[in-house]
């Protein structure tokens, strides 16, 4: 059943402005079961996918010489590894905008108009590469990166268990750089998702959810709070590759705080880095962010005002940990108008002394501020953890890394993976640590994991 194409919503300008809103509408279609079959079709809640039309679109990439494709359903006895990303399949639909504008589509505002969902389906990019160092899998602490499991009780712990997974295993030629062949993972991911999505335009959606918010400027909600997000996109201790992708195209490398219309963040304009060490993080987080959703839940209960978010990274330098620390806060304080700031942080160690800063100057700016911290200490040495004694932030809440939670692993009948030393390693492993599940830890506000109050 065919409906009539939406009008894109204003310019994102207008926001600002206070002449319109920027709104967003998700078509959500409910997917129960993924099947292989031609062609790539919505069948009721089933989607059909052309394997073979999918395998030669994706090599239209001159860098990859092949591509393997599976599908994971719920319960099944099935370990994927090591998970590049996971992206929710997504398309706009036409008249509405761009496709993750700055990487596959053009540079125009995402967060507008309509955004078909399939919800209940995923696209799981594997890594292909070599095992060893920050080119593969090995963390610098030691273990292993980021696995989806599908079944067990580690399975049980994590939310991407429970959805429809189209797994990619993309193979490039030799001899490509591994920069490149990350970049050709990141396209590949993204190009499957809006691939899958485009079964369900033109089709009755199960629900429709509209998310617009008010321009920061507008006095119609006096006597509710005034509440913005600073979330960090991105970990500079990490590095960036000069072809990365993380805010509309953009590699974050000099970045200053930004403003996003949370319609953005939660329409494609953020993806995550190529480097694995912020586990935990996957580009459906972004796209389902938990803080922004809780955020306009309470927005439209008329508990508070959210008036926006701000995208931000930490830094490798002193200098620029300090002015993006200020500028976050000013931002948040004389833009967005904010009483109060929750701050989350990226990945390690390190950010935690960005978050702080920004959260301190805040407070000094009279913006009450929540953050999200973790113990990155394995070892539970006092040394090792990240100890702040900052005079007004005492709004804390303690998210696990999961250093010291695990299960066993199941012997499993069917594995992804990149070689078959990646293979061999998925099928031996005994136990497997929370932190190494994709969708268990999560420093930005998903934790699967309950802090213990002692």
């Amino acid at each position: 059943m065919g409906r009539p194409v939406i009008p894109m919503a204003p310019d994102f300008r207008d926001y600002f402005a206070g002449e319109s809103v920027l709104t967003l509408t998700l078509a959500t279609h409910d997917i129960t079961d993924m099947q292989p079959g031609s062609p790539t079709k919505l069948i009721g809640s089933l989607l059909q996918v052309d394997m073979e039309e999918l395998r030669r679109y994706l090599l239209e990439d001159a860098r990859l010489e092949d591509v393997d494709l599976e599908i994971a359903a719920p319960g099944d006895s099935f370990r994927a590894g090591y998970v590049f990303d996971i992206v929710e399949p997504r398309v706009k639909e036409p008249g509405s905008g761009s496709d993750f504008p700055g990487i596959l589509g053009p540079m125009v505002s995402a967060g507008q108009g309509v955004t078909h969902v399939l919800v209940g389906a995923a696209v799981t990019v594997v890594d292909g590469g070599q095992p060893g160092g920050e080119h593969g899998y090995i963390s610098r602490r030691g273990g292993m990166a980021k696995v989806l499991e599908m079944s067990g009780p580690a399975a049980a712990a994590t939310p991407y268990s429970s959805l429809h997974h189209l797994v990619l295993v993309p193979h490039a030629y030799p001899g490509i750089e591994r920069h490149a062949v990350l970049n050709a993972l990141r396209l590949a991911s993204v190009k499957t998702a809006v691939y899958l999505a485009k079964a369900s335009l033109y089709r009755e959606p199960d629900s429709m959810r509209v998310l617009e918010l008010e321009s920061p400027s507008d006095n119609g909600r006096q006597g509710l709070a005034r509440v913005a997000y600073i979330g960090q996109v991105h970990g500079h201790q990490h590095g960036t590759e000069v072809d990365e992708h993380i805010v509309y195209g953009s590699n974050t490398r000099g970045m200053l705080p930004v403003i996003l219309q949370p319609n953005e963040w939660l329409d494609g304009a953020v993806v995550i880095s190529y480097s694995w060490a912020a586990r935990g993080l996957e580009t459906y987080f972004h796209q389902n962010h938990p803080i922004i959703n809780e955020l306009y839940r309470l927005h439209g209960a008329r508990e508070l005002t959210f008036v926006g978010a701000i995208a931000t990274v930490s830094s490798d330098l002193q200098d620029e940990l300090e002015r993006n620390s200020m500028l976050a806060a000013q931002l948040a304080k004389w833009s967005l108008g904010a009483d109060g700031v929750i701050v989350t942080k990226y990945a390690g160690g390190a950010p935690h002394s960005d978050m702080f800063e920004t959260a301190r100057l805040c407070e000094e700016l009279g913006v009450k501020t929540v953050i999200l911290v973790s113990d990155t200490a394995p070892d539970r040495r006092a040394e090792s953890a990240a100890l702040m004694n900052i005079p007004g932030v005492d709004a804390l809440v303690n998210v696990s890394e999961g250093g010291d939670i695990s299960w066993s692993a199941p012997t499993v009948e069917r594995v992804a993976a990149g070689n078959p030393e990646v293979a061999a390693n998925l099928i031996a492993l005994q136990v497997l640590q929370a932190a190494f599940i994709c969708g268990v830890t999560n420093n930005q506000g998903a934790s699967r994991i309950q802090s213990i109050v002692y």
